[in-house]
C-alpha cells in the first residue's frame, strides 16, 4: 500500500508498476522488482518515512547545506523490510553555473537506479547497470568525504545517452555499495573539489529538522 504522497516504480526505468500481491511488485520491462519509493514533493514528514524505510541502509546528503540549497528529492528502493539503494537530491545555486542539482545515489549492484539517472538506459537486455570497468583506472577525477574516510570517484561516460552533455556523472564504491553522484548541469563537477563532504543521515535524529525541504523536483 501507499500513501497519495508517495508514489511507488520500478527502479530501473520509468515504467508504472503493479502490486501483484502485498509486497510484491512487477515491471513490464523488468518483471517483478524491488520497488521504488519517491515522494510526489519533498518534505520533512516525507523523508522521515524514507528513512523508517531505508532501515540501516545509508542515506547520503552533502553535509552541512550551503546557503540556498535544499533537500529537493529522495527515494528508497526496498521491499519489506530490506533496502538496496537510496537517492538524495540537494538544489541551489553556483556563480558560475546558475541552477544545480546534485544526486547522490548509494546502492547494491545490480539494481540500476544510478544507470537510471545517468541516464544510460538501464532497461531490458542494457549493457550498462553497474558502473563501466573504468573504474578504479588510474587517479580518481575527485574525492569526497564520509566522515573521515576518503572515497575516489571517476568520471563514468554518457557518451551514448540522451542529452549526454547536461550532466556529469560520477561513480566509486563505498562500504561495499555502488556511489553514484550525478550533477546537472555538467560544468557543476568543479563544485567537486571543493572537500565535499557526505553525511549518512539516517541516524541524525533532531538536526533533520533544520534541513530545508522544497524546490522543482528533478526529472529522472
Amino acid at each position: 500500500m501507499t500513501s497519495e504522497s508517495v508514489r511507488v516504480g520500478c527502479p530501473r526505468c520509468a515504467a508504472p508498476v503493479a502490486e501483484l500481491d502485498p509486497g510484491a511488485w512487477s515491471c513490464p520491462e523488468h518483471g517483478e522488482v524491488v520497488p521504488l519509493w519517491r515522494p510526489t514533493t519533498a518534505s520533512y514528514d516525507d523523508f522521515a518515512g524514507h528513512l523508517e524505510r531505508a532501515g540501516s541502509f545509508p542515506t547520503y546528503l552533502p553535509w552541512p547545506l550551503g546557503p540556498g540549497w535544499s533537500v529537493s528529492d529522495f527515494a528508497v528502493v526496498a521491499g519489506g523490510t530490506e533496502a538496496r539503494a537510496t537517492l538524495t537530491c540537494v538544489s541551489g545555486s553556483s556563480a558560475l553555473d546558475g541552477p544545480v542539482d546534485v544526486i547522490v545515489i548509494s546502492e547494491e549492484a545490480g539494481v540500476g537506479l544510478g544507470a537510471r539517472v545517468a541516464g544510460l538506459g538501464a532497461g531490458v537486455g542494457a549493457e550498462r547497470v553497474d558502473p563501466g570497468a573504468e573504474l578504479g583506472e588510474g587517479t580518481s577525477l575527485v574525492k569526497v568525504r564520509l566522515g573521515s574516510y576518503p572515497v575516489g570517484l571517476w568520471p563514468v561516460s554518457t557518451s551514448r545517452a540522451e542529452g549526454e552533455w547536461d550532466r556529469s556523472v560520477l561513480a566509486g564504491e563505498a562500504e561495499g555499495r555502488w556511489l553514484w553522484i550525478v550533477l546537472r548541469p555538467a560544468s557543476a563537477v568543479l563544485l567537486l573539489r571543493d572537500d565535499w563532504i557526505l553525511r549518512d543521515v539516517s541516524a541524525t535524529g533532531p538536526q533533520l529538522v533544520t534541513l530545508p525541504f522544497g524546490g522543482p523536483t528533478p526529472s529522472w
